[in-house]
């Protein structure tokens, strides 16, 4: 099975790190974005990845290009103007980068990519997102379902800290740190689709949200995993700092590998 990751957008309320680089190469202790979540697929076995560019799609690109390198043991012979690479448990990763144009929104995308993809059941997930969700049950519960496509439903932390603040109450009986949102679910990605999907309107102009998503929902062909572990998007510079912290920490509960 393949994995397809969104990579092409602009971030611009991460424009502090994406003036000069794609949204899924902000680095999380040093590594992109994007290689914590090839580093779940992987996890569940899943290595062969399709890439969707956009915005610097060179950034990308050069990463790819030089990844061997980066942790690798490497022979220079310049007598004979050749190298040798000697890798040190390189992942067994195979990488197809597409190029989907800088301002093809997302449904558009996926069906630049379809020759790539092929006939048959794949994983697609945004460069943004991470979760200690086990891909492996997802792939399960869409097989059982019979749906065209299955997303990840999740309830992402509240923002600020809350509590109950009675009227002339000045001490506070209760508190809760950022707890779950209104009770309500959201696309969290993570989703599993069938190639039926090639099937449906997937214009450059529309995005997959609002063209072939609610058109399966109308249909009933759309499924939804719920899911109330961890997750937790990179939307901003505030999300970036909260990701990198946990790493820091040894506490990232994305890191099952």
């Amino acid at each position: 099975m393949k994995a397809v990751i969104f990579a092409g957008g602009l971030g611009t309320r991460l424009s502090e790190e994406t003036g000069i680089k794609p949204k899924p190469m902000v680095e999380i202790g040093g590594r992109p974005m994007l290689w914590h979540i090839m580093k779940m697929y992987s996890k569940a076995g899943i290595n062969d990845f399709i890439i969707l560019l956009g915005y610097k799609s060179q950034v990308i690109k050069e990463y790819f290009a030089n990844y061997g390198l980066r942790d690798s043991d490497i022979t220079y012979n310049f007598q004979t103007r050749t190298s040798e690479v000697h890798t040190n448990g390189i992942e067994p990763w195979r990488v197809t980068l597409v190029e989907t144009g800088e301002d093809t929104m997302t449904a558009g995308r996926i069906r630049r990519a379809q020759k790539y993809i092929g006939n048959e059941t794949f994983c697609l997930t945004y460069g943004d997102g991470l979760s200690d969700l086990d891909i492996k049950s997802v792939i399960d519960f869409h097989k059982k379902e019979g749906a065209t496509v299955t997303l990840t439903a999740v309830q992402p932390p509240g923002r600020f800290g809350t509590f109950i603040l009675k009227d002339d109450q000045t001490r506070l009986d209760s508190f809760h740190e950022k707890p779950k949102g209104d009770g309500s679910w959201i696309n969290g990605g993570f989703f599993v689709v069938e190639p039926e999907i090639f099937n449906y309107n997937l214009d450059d102009t529309l995005m997959w949200e609002d063209g072939p998503m609610k058109d399966l929902s109308a249909e009933g062909k759309l499924a939804a995993y719920r899911y109330d572990g961890y997750w937790q998007n990179m939307d901003t510079l505030r999300d970036k700092q909260k990701l990198e912290e946990i790493w820091q920490k040894g506490q990232a509960p994305w890191k099952t590998w």
